[in-house]
């Protein structure tokens, strides 16, 4: 049944579903998106060491911001190769992940990032159409954060 439901999503066949199944097991162990980012190693890392400084014998907040540090190292990397090779396939085909594709170009983001985006963005309706059983809606697409 899962994978009728996940091949309905536009460049995920029966091979790439199966491989989901396989390798998510199920979709209620990703509470949210963001969790599955992290296992899939698309979520992105950021790290502070002195977010509170001492001045004038009071701690307070520093001012600077957090330095970004690339993706998380810890992940599943087979999933991970499977996300990025489906936003690879959408981005050059036309439909809706091909057309989100163009728009984030249009936006002025790089092809990595944007290719990025576009499989996070596929992994958030993977586990959703997985967790609700429902059908993909391209109309509901939109180009606010994966």
């Amino acid at each position: 049944m899962a994978s009728r439901w996940l091949c309905q999503i536009p460049c995920i066949g029966p091979i790439r579903a199966a491989l989901l199944i396989a390798l998510m097991q199920t979709p209620q162990r990703f509470r949210t998106k963001r969790q599955l980012w992290a296992y899939s190693g698309l979520a992105v890392e950021t790290r502070d060491s002195a977010e509170y400084r001492v001045r004038d014998g009071q701690l307070e907040r520093a001012r600077k911001q957090l330095q970004v540090r690339g993706l998380n190292s810890n992940r599943n990397p087979h999933l991970k190769q499977l996300f990025k090779s489906t936003a690879i396939s959408a981005s050059t085909q036309p439909g809706p992940f091909g057309e989100f594709y163009g728009l984030l170009l249009k936006k002025g983001i790089k092809a990595p990032m944007a290719r990025l985006t576009l499989a996070r963005k596929i992994a958030a309706i993977v586990l959703a159409v997985w967790k609700q059983g429902g059908h993909f809606d391209a109309t509901k697409l939109n180009t606010q954060a994966a």
